[in-house]
């Protein structure tokens, strides 16, 4: 059989799965999920094991440490894959919650209710703890889905799929509402893309280049993020302690993710206080500063950042600085060179504050803290799909509502159209 159709056998099979899906009592899908937190958890060494044939794979062919420590499944990932389960059980079910219900001067009762998506085709790299993420948050908002990892953790996702249809099987669920795509390869990408009267919305996570390919070549809606300069601005007012604690949690604690920052933006009336102690703790760190002209006349010894650094996704230990006058030179750079994913103000004044959260135009807005918050288990969401910028249907971090949608419902008792 060719990848083309496999591939459209898989999404026939998810369409016709939807339906049922949509129509599980919250009880059926929260078992289904409990049982795959528990067979997580039962089968961690099986998974660990295929998962270190996909680490010697990746160092063989030199992937980057952020890289590999997305695509690195410990006891503590497994673990963190099986509460974020639970958490999303504990979670309401979003399906046929009235969203809101009003009375017509003819005595029509309207109303909005929410509904499953119905196929959702989700397309990532590494982090095969997206894969679980992902089944348990589709299948909780009563949506088929399928899922197609990126080659570099194909045994990872293959056991995890494994496990999946396991738990489905065991709870009695079709298994088709869960594809795990088992075919390496763009073709398969390709093929998915073009499933448009079976599936119903594409997300794609990863690098910049596989979300714009995806983007460019669907025939599906695509809900998309390119990628992640998120900036901290520490303001004229900022506590320094907190400044520093918070940018260094923001770039150091996880570089390799997309809401790490970027580029540090500093007022200039703080910037010599502030820079050369923050500049060591960064350097000491192994992280490679690159700093406009008044970063480097304070901080000597490191490189000029240039205009590609302003815009650049780094995801590695490497740091843009600039200094600025003011809270509007802030927000204008932010504006010109922010990818509307995370951005963050240091600040004592309220004033500023606000105005920051207001004219800034990201899908996460935070005041005196670190841009990583920007995730749905810690804005509690429970575990995430992914984050959109994109703002249709749905910006920022996608828990369960963001993967419904709504329709009306009308209730009358024989009204008619004049």
């Amino acid at each position: 059989m060719s990848v083309e159709e496999t591939i459209r056998n898989i999404a026939k099979s998810a369409k016709k799965s939807a339906r049922s899906v949509a129509a599980l009592s919250t009880l059926k899908k929260n078992e289904a999920l409990e049982r795959l937190a528990d067979k997580l958890v039962d089968r961690a060494d099986v998974i660990k094991a295929e998962n270190e044939k996909d680490l010697e794979l990746a160092k063989k062919k030199g992937l980057s440490d952020a890289m590999i420590d997305r695509l690195a499944v410990t006891d503590g990932v497994i673990e963190g894959m099986a509460t974020g389960l639970r958490d999303v059980i504990r979670l309401p079910d979003p399906v046929g919650q009235v969203t809101g219900m009003w009375l017509r001067p003819n005595g029509l009762q309207v109303g909005r209710v929410r509904i499953p998506l119905g196929v959702i085709a989700m397309i990532y790299e590494a982090r095969p703890n997206a894969t679980i993420d992902a089944a348990g948050l589709c299948l909780k908002a009563g949506n088929a889905v399928i899922l197609r990892g990126g080659s570099e953790a194909f045994h990872s996702n293959s056991i995890l799929g494994q496990i999946i249809q396991e738990a489905l099987r065991e709870t009695n669920i079709p298994e088709s509402a869960v594809h795990v795509v088992p075919v390496r390869g763009r073709a398969a990408v390709e093929a998915l893309l073009s499933q448009d009267d079976f599936i119903d919305l594409i997300i794609p996570r990863g690098g910049e280049s596989l979300i714009r390919f995806v983007a460019n070549n669907s025939t599906i809606p695509v809900l998309k993020h390119y990628k992640g300069v998120c900036h901290v601005y520490v303001d004229e007012d900022a506590d320094l302690k907190m400044a520093n604690e918070i940018s260094w949690n923001a770039k150091v604690q996880r570089p390799g993710v997309c809401n790490a920052m970027e580029t540090l933006l500093v007022h200039e009336a703080v910037a010599e206080d502030f820079l050369p102690p923050m500049a060591r703790r960064f350097i000491d760190a192994g992280v490679e500063l690159r700093g406009c002209p008044r970063t480097c006349n304070i901080v000597r010894g490191i490189k000029d950042a240039t205009e590609e650094d302003w815009a650049k996704e780094y995801l590695d230990l490497i740091l843009s600085i600039k200094v600025v006058s003011s809270l509007d030179e802030a927000i204008a750079h932010i504006a010109r060179y922010g990818s509307a994913h995370t951005e963050a103000i240091v600040t004592s004044d309220y004033c500023r504050a606000r105005r920051f959260l207001r004219d800034v135009d990201a899908s996460v807005v935070l005041v005196n803290a670190s841009t990583r918050f920007n995730d749905g288990g810690e804005l509690g969401l429970g575990a995430e799909i992914g984050i959109s910028t994109s703002k249709l249907h749905a910006y920022g971090p996608m828990g369960l509502e963001e993967l419904t949608t709504t329709k009306f419902v009308v209730f009358g008792d024989g009204q008619i159209r004049t």
